[in-house]
């Protein structure tokens, strides 16, 4: 079985907390490990100039970033690991894409839209303060996923829109241009960890309640023990459900661990003993991670090696796709000779497969005539890979979809069909997918 590509991209506009390790750092790492599976991460600093205009900022973040996945266990020589701005690639398909981008899709964009409702509230014109980096970001962002034909991108509920839309992108170059991109997949992860924050709010860098990952350990027990809690003294019983504490404990526990201080809640611990508990049990996991990344950061040199290799390993998959695109769209070197087809034989339109999402959620596809009748309709599938497979199967093996045609899956219109009737269609689409087979699709 071909091997799954996983594509996560990490922003460069901040420090590392608890939450990102929790949600994001230690659950990426581990999938890396998992069998039939390639995994790209980036450190997004084109998007960080976004929403940062501090360029020591960026940098600054760019190395802390970088280090905390490698000092948390990421291993560069086992996955893709870059910077985006050193793949010069990626915005000149940015901009491959720009051109077949429906500006009304962006216009719907939630970033976009969130900033455009904050203006009117305001009283403000729609577009005050709002740049064309934000408004393209959607854009970037399916470049970043495109350009490796990723998969699957593991994203916040917040984030599937930003993936149909590249799939949108990707789908409209495809049908332009013929089939170049894979059409990626949003991960949701329900059960990653969403950690709150010393105020018992989200942790979150918008809400200034964050826990650095790598806080010294001095600061880390202060830190600890500024988590805001109730009143309730030493003694009487406290509540494991809603309290900051425990989801924190639990966060960095294994389960018999994790039941031990929920019965010490039960119990009535006071808070200070339970600080402590919880201080003990996160320095005892990112104690070891501290030290390696404290040595990293010392080393900046060594970082900036281990992304610059990144960068040349990630071009061997980006620098042929774009040269590929490149031809496809005619930004063509001129010394070659155009072939241009005499009058009266100029190539046949070919039949299309166009793929689709249903209501009930599988996705569909269907081969359409040149001049757009339905010939053959697919089975749902359960997602847009397989979908993608089965047309690839048809595509290699005509007797097949032949076979498939014959058997259950030809369009026979409203009314029935007589047999001769059928057996032209069957015929059509046989020339349909021959056609395909001619073409070495």
């Amino acid at each position: 079985m071909p091997a799954t590509r996983v594509l996560t991209g990490i922003t460069t506009s901040g420090t590392p907390h608890l939450g990102n390790y929790a949600g994001a750092i230690r659950p990426a790492i581990a999938a890396s490990h998992r069998p039939g599976v390639e995994s790209f991460y980036f450190l997004a600093d084109y998007h960080a100039l976004i929403k940062v205009q501090d360029p020591a900022r960026v940098q600054r973040s760019t190395l802390e970033i970088a280090a905390s996945w490698l000092a948390c266990g990421l291993q560069p020589d086992k996955v893709w690991f870059y910077r985006q701005s050193d793949i010069p690639e990626i915005p000149e398909l940015t901009w491959l894409l720009t051109c077949v981008a429906g500006k009304g899709l962006l216009n719907r964009a939630h970033a976009y839209k969130a900033a455009v409702d904050r203006n009117r509230e305001a009283g403000e014109d729609d577009d005050a303060g709002v740049t064309a980096g934000l408004f393209m970001y959607p854009v970037l962002m399916a470049a970043d996923i495109l350009m490796f034909k990723a998969h699957s991108v593991p994203v916040g509920r917040d984030q599937i829109q930003h993936i149909e839309m590249a799939r949108d992108f990707g789908a409209r170059f495809n049908h332009l241009y013929g089939e170049h991109f894979v059409l990626p997949e949003a991960a949701i992860e329900e059960s990653v960890a969403t950690l709150p924050g010393l105020d018992g709010r989200k942790m979150s860098k918008s809400y200034d309640n964050t826990i650095p990952l790598f806080a010294p350990r001095n600061e880390l027990k202060k830190l600890i023990f500024s988590i805001v809690t109730d009143s309730r003294a030493p003694g009487e019983a406290k509540d494991t459900e809603g309290s900051a504490l425990f989801q924190l404990h639990q966060a960095f526990s294994t389960p018999e661990q994790s039941d031990d201080f929920a019965r010490a809640f039960a119990d009535g611990i006071g808070w200070g003993d339970a600080k402590q508990a919880l201080f003990e049990r996160i320095d005892a996991e990112v104690a070891p991670m501290r030290e390696k990344y404290e040595a990293l950061m010392a080393k900046p040199i060594e970082i900036e090696a281990i992304l610059r290799e990144g960068a040349i390993k990630a071009r061997r998959i980006a620098t042929p796709l774009l040269a590929e695109l490149r031809y496809a769209v005619g930004l063509r070197d001129l010394r070659e000779q155009v072939v241009v087809a005499k009058a009266g034989k100029a190539k046949a339109a070919m039949p299309q497969f166009k793929q689709y999402r249903e209501a009930d959620g599988r996705f569909h596809f269907k081969l359409v005539a040149a001049d757009g009748r339905e010939l053959l309709l697919g089975l749902g599938h359960a997602s847009p890979r397989e979908a993608g497979q089965a047309i690839a199967r048809l595509k290699a093996d005509a007797g097949a979809g032949l076979r498939e045609a014959a058997g259950r899956v030809v369009h026979l219109g409203e009314d029935a069909m007589g047999e001769l009737a059928a057996h032209a269609l069957l015929e059509e689409v046989a020339a349909a997918l021959a056609a395909f087979a001619e073409e070495g699709a």
